[in-house]
């Protein structure tokens, strides 16, 4: 096994040791070819702008866009598609006369995709910066078309956070009137009903329990005065009949007193003695009054009377006489007043009894109401709670969305700077030429062995004896070594010399070129 590997080791070497002209030259023509594509190739500028993300240095509302979009990496990506769009774009082109001669050949689509690949925006990983980069052939044009996206950048966030902003204060500002709308029609609803059952609602209960206990203690005491009027009453009419009954015993015997006598059980007198002891009586008070006093013609018109009544029932003319000796009674006068008096008052105090009555039974409906009137105030009033509270929150929300409008209106919000803008560039970032060379060098290496190979897969010379032995199956006792003649040595080296110096020549030209081209500035390391 190690015979094996130290026999391909030897192979691989003496392939090279005898191919080393086909290397030399595959490799030189790699590096050649590689110089030429290098040359040929347009070299590619890109310049680099550098922005920070400043953040506005008043508290952001709840409604404003850092709190909805507060990832740098988020607004770069939003502000991206948007400085990339096709308008932006074509603009930018239009005003740098761009991709001249791929618009006269290519639809305005693919300039403008072509353009976006060229275009890299990578945001720092910490910190808030973020680059724009752009690659083109003129430095002059990469520099100012790289400060051009770096300003889009700008204007767009401040335009898109101003419209954010707007949108926003308009939505809060719709979504307030809506639930302002419900929530007036709600409390003129309620409002309706409460005025409808006021003294029916749960919070009337207490002060109607206290009014109804008022009211039935009033109604009481109506009660008890009316009571005791009727009492007033019965009393003043038990007076009146007893002072009929002692004018009628008056009238009957005038010279009794009004003590003691007019009292007593006496027998009726007839309307004769009746008449002649008022005539008595009219002699008696005669003497002391005159003829203009009332007593003297009362009692004349009663005498008067009895005159024109005899014959008639005594039992007739003594009710008219007691009853007029009765109307004429000062105290009967008094009595009666006082008895109308009394009869007014009843009715007064009833009539109030009857208002009072009927309100007891409405403060009693209004407390059997009480239940029925919490239940379905309950049921009205259920969502009202929420609505009020989201009502609240709008309002909280419009007001900071239209503070946020002010502060994006103002520029006072976050917004983007240049921090570093975009200078021209000095050295082209495509091609490399490091990496030209180094693919250029690995593909002539690459081509020589490859043909080294090929060359040594067709050659069926043997020339090793371990080849003759697997090849034969016999064993190899000695070998005879190649004897070169002194003329074919001499044509060796020389053909030796000759292709060293021309592979040093060839070699030495490259350099050569290289530095040449350097000096030029076609060859930027």
């Amino acid at each position: 096994m190690e015979n094996q590997q130290r026999q391909q080791l030897k192979k691989a070497l003496d392939l090279v040791v005898f191919r080393w002209r086909l290397l030399a030259v595959c490799l030189l023509l790699g590096l050649a070819g590689g110089l030429t594509v290098y040359l040929q190739l347009p070299k590619i500028y890109a310049s680099t702008a550098l922005l920070s993300f400043e953040r506005q240095q008043v508290n952001p509302a709840r409604m404003a866009p850092e709190k909805q979009n507060s990832r740098l990496q988020d607004t770069v990506a939003t502000l991206t598609q948007v400085v990339l769009s096709r308008t932006n774009l074509e603009e930018v082109i239009n005003h740098f006369d761009l991709y001249a001669e791929e618009r006269k050949e290519l639809p305005i689509e693919d300039v403008i995709e072509e353009m976006r690949e060229k275009i890299a925006v990578k945001t720092s990983k910490e910190g808030d910066t973020f680059t724009v980069t752009f690659e083109g052939r003129d430095p002059s044009i990469v520099q100012k078309v790289t400060n051009t996206l770096a300003s889009k950048f700008i204007e767009e966030n401040l335009k898109y956070r101003e419209e954010r902003a707007t949108e926003t204060s308009r939505y809060t500002e719709d979504e307030l009137n809506m639930a302002k709308a419900v929530l007036d029609r709600k409390e003129q609803a309620m409002r309706d009903y409460k005025l409808k059952y006021y003294n029916e609602m749960p919070e009337q209960r207490q002060s109607n329990l206290a009014r109804l206990s008022a009211l039935h203690e009033q109604y009481q005491a109506v009660q008890d005065s009316i009571q005791d009027l009727e009492r007033t009453r019965v009393m003043a009419q038990e007076q009146i009949s007893l002072r009929k009954r002692l004018n009628e015993l008056q009238v009957m015997d005038p010279d009794m007193k009004s003590h003691g006598a007019v009292l007593k059980n006496k027998e009726p007198l007839s309307p004769a003695e009746r008449l002649r002891r008022l005539k008595i009586y009219l002699k008696e008070i005669e003497g002391r009054y005159t003829e203009k006093h009332p007593e003297v013609r009362h009692t004349r018109q009663l005498i008067t009377r009895l005159e024109e009544e005899i014959g008639k029932e005594g039992s007739a003319g003594e009710a008219s006489g007691a009853t007029a000796l009765t109307a004429l009674d000062p105290e009967v006068q008094q009595l009666k007043l006082q008895i109308k008096e009394v009869d007014l008052n009843i009715r007064k105090l009833k009539k109030e009894q009857e208002k009072i009555k009927a309100e007891i039974a409405r403060y009693e409906k209004w407390i059997e109401a009480t239940p029925v009137r919490e239940a379905e105030w309950n049921a009205l009033t259920r969502d009202y709670d929420e609505l009020r509270r989201h009502y609240d929150y709008l309002v909280a929300q419009n007001l900071q969305a239209r503070s946020v409008e002010h502060l994006e209106r103002k520029q006072k919000g976050s917004k983007f700077k240049v921090v570093d803008p975009a200078r021209r560039p000095e050295k082209p970032v495509k091609p490399d030429f490091k990496k030209v060379f180094a693919l250029s060098l690995a593909l002539g290496l690459g081509l020589g062995i490859g043909l080294a190979l090929l060359f040594s897969f067709f050659d069926t010379s043997f020339t090793d004896p371990l080849e003759v032995e697997q090849a034969l199956g016999l064993r190899v006792i000695a070998t005879v070594p190649l004897i070169e003649l002194e003329p074919e040595q001499r044509r060796k080296k020389l053909g030796a010399v000759v292709a060293g110096l021309g592979f040093a020549v060839g070699y030495l030209a490259f350099g050569a070129a290289l530095v040449y081209f350097y000096l030029q500035g076609r060859i930027i390391l």
